[in-house]
């Protein structure tokens, strides 16, 4: 039965129902749609991007744990690619369950998040790396608290602007319970210590609240918390003031405080236009410190040089742009909980992976965060797998409430 131009609720119809489904456009662009046998909508431009940055990590960690002596790069491979798959199927399950569930349970989803880092100040519990207590030993793995803390208070951020945002966009009070939120998630990650985590966070739940249209008042009022926080933060530790220090002028001491940088730069500055060629990174070799977690992007670019770096920053540029006209069609919809979501999701993914391109560079000072998709870590792919698909499960919904079809499982 070919539909072709027939419009339906303000949808133009651009294909045909047949064979795999049917393809449609909205009347404003927002977004392209498949519908599958499964029924599930699926944005195809976010998961061709989000399939291209999980190849290229895997392939980057194995080329970058090459000759590793931590078990081995094939042990680490193994690892990563485990990590992989479980987040492929908590990120498969997750786009069954409905939106409006994390709505209702908003509550517990704050408190597990709380939990998680209060639990890393429970002796016999924790675990530190270089001074670091980020991670729960649980004997066969360490769980890295501070990511799923993450995503639980975004979707907590989101469910609350969804529920509340009538208040939140005329009442200063109506943003007492976010700013409590983040000054308390904050307290807990500087105490790990966890600065570049707490930055994103921070940042990430402002942004929420700005492009959910919040009361002026309130956003310079967290302007100016989150401008003392980050201060206070930076000059709590000797060794954050001294990151800053060395980063400015990281060849002032190349074989202390500078030598992870330096040894970045001149990674990223022989790869050339072209790059060296897949696994034949030098600075890996011993050089490089932390060259499959924080500093994979500079062994990224010594192989595969500029334009390889030009196509991975178009990919998490896709990454982005789709998941804000996701956002976009939420809003669209009155899906208030998924617009802010999507939006929440896509600048944490954003902002982390220009961070840490940026702190590769010598543009930024040193935060110890990895790049989405693509650095070594169970816990940072699975929790961001899981966040994809809740990006995907917004689409699904939205998608079908401005199909007309599927009212009843939005919720604001």
């Amino acid at each position: 039965m070919n539909l072709a131009g027939v419009p339906i609720r303000g949808v133009r119809w651009l294909g045909h129902v047949g064979g795999d489904g049917l393809r449609w456009l909205g009347d404003r662009g927002q977004a392209q749609v498949h519908r599958h046998a499964s029924g599930i909508r699926l944005d195809p431009g976010f998961l061709v991007a989000l399939l291209a940055l999980l190849s290229i990590g895997l392939v980057m960690v194995a080329s970058a744990t090459l000759g590793s002596g931590d078990g081995g790069g094939r042990g680490l491979l193994i690892r990563q690619a485990v990590a992989v798959v479980i987040g492929l199927i908590a990120m498969t399950v997750l786009l069954m369950v409905p939106l409006r569930h994390f709505v209702a349970m908003r509550s517990l989803v704050l408190m597990l998040s709380f939990a998680l880092l209060a639990v890393l100040f429970v002796p016999g519990i924790a675990h530190t790396v270089n001074g670091a207590t980020r991670w729960i030993d649980l004997g066969v793995v360490r769980v890295q608290a501070s990511e799923f803390a993450r995503l639980g208070m975004i979707v907590w951020m989101a469910a609350y602007l969804g529920v509340h945002l009538e208040r939140v966009q005329t009442r200063v009070r109506g943003m007492v319970g976010p700013v409590l939120v983040i000054m308390l998630a904050s307290t807990l990650l500087l105490l790990q210590p966890d600065y570049g985590t707490t930055l994103v966070l921070g940042a990430t739940l402002f942004a929420m609240a700005w492009l959910m249209r919040a009361q002026l008042q309130t956003m310079l009022m967290l302007i100016v918390a989150g401008g003392a926080l980050a201060v206070v933060g930076v000059f709590s530790a000797q060794y954050r003031v001294d990151r800053l220090l060395s980063f400015s002028n990281p060849f002032a001491d190349p074989f202390g405080d500078g030598y992870q940088l330096v040894n970045a730069l001149i990674a990223i500055g022989t790869g050339g236009l072209f790059g060296r060629g897949l696994g034949e990174s030098v600075q890996k070799l011993a050089y490089l410190p932390e060259a499959h977690t924080d500093f994979i992007f500079a062994v990224f670019a010594e192989e595969f040089g500029l334009f390889g770096v030009i196509a991975l920053l178009g990919l998490y540029g896709v990454l982005v742009w789709r998941g804000f006209v996701i956002a976009r069609l939420a809003w669209t919809v009155k899906h208030y909980t998924g617009a802010a979501l999507a939006w929440g999701i896509s600048v944490w993914v954003g902002m982390q992976s220009l961070i840490n391109m940026g702190v590769n560079m010598g543009l930024l000072p040193t935060k110890g965060l990895t790049l989405p998709l693509i650095s070594y870590g169970g816990s940072a792919m699975v929790s961001t797998l899981l966040a994809m698909g809740l990006v995907l499960r917004v689409h699904h919904e939205a998608s079908k409430a401005l199909a007309g079809t599927g009212r009843g499982e939005v919720s604001r």
